[in-house]
């Protein structure tokens, strides 16, 4: 497969699923995402969520099975999202405005990322 993989994570917990409300780029920021980003060269999907949610959340994450579908994204992107356990640390926005948790009640509610608003169906399947 060619083209940039990005990866997200679905932590879940006791208390819900836990979202990400981006301030960057200007068109996206305040919406909320799975967080996540780019694997790199030579990393496995799994290395590379680990790695991001690592530099973004402040937690060392277990990655488990995937998430719903494969979303495509402009510029030869694939977006994957993963369902992830956390094993230490608690979350922490370094690179977020904000961080939530949320039921399976509340995914409609929220004004998600256009390219994560697929995966609604998924995740509330995995909270119940």
């Amino acid at each position: 497969m060619t083209g940039q993989i990005v990866v997200a994570g679905a932590l879940i917990s006791p208390a819900g699923l836990l979202v990400a409300q981006r301030v960057r780029p200007p068109e996206l920021a305040g919406l909320w995402e799975l967080p996540g980003g780019k694997v790199a060269d030579g990393e496995t999907d799994a290395q590379g969520l680990a790695r991001e949610l690592r530099e973004e959340l402040g937690i060392e994450v277990t990655v488990g099975a995937r998430l719903g579908a494969d979303v495509v994204l402009p510029n030869a992107m694939t977006l994957r999202a993963y369902l992830v356990t956390c094993t230490a640390g608690s979350p922490r926005a370094h690179d977020h405005r904000a961080l939530r948790w949320v039921r399976a009640r509340e995914l409609d509610t929220l004004d998600w990322v256009p390219a994560d608003r697929g995966w609604i169906p998924d995740l509330a399947g995995a909270l119940r």
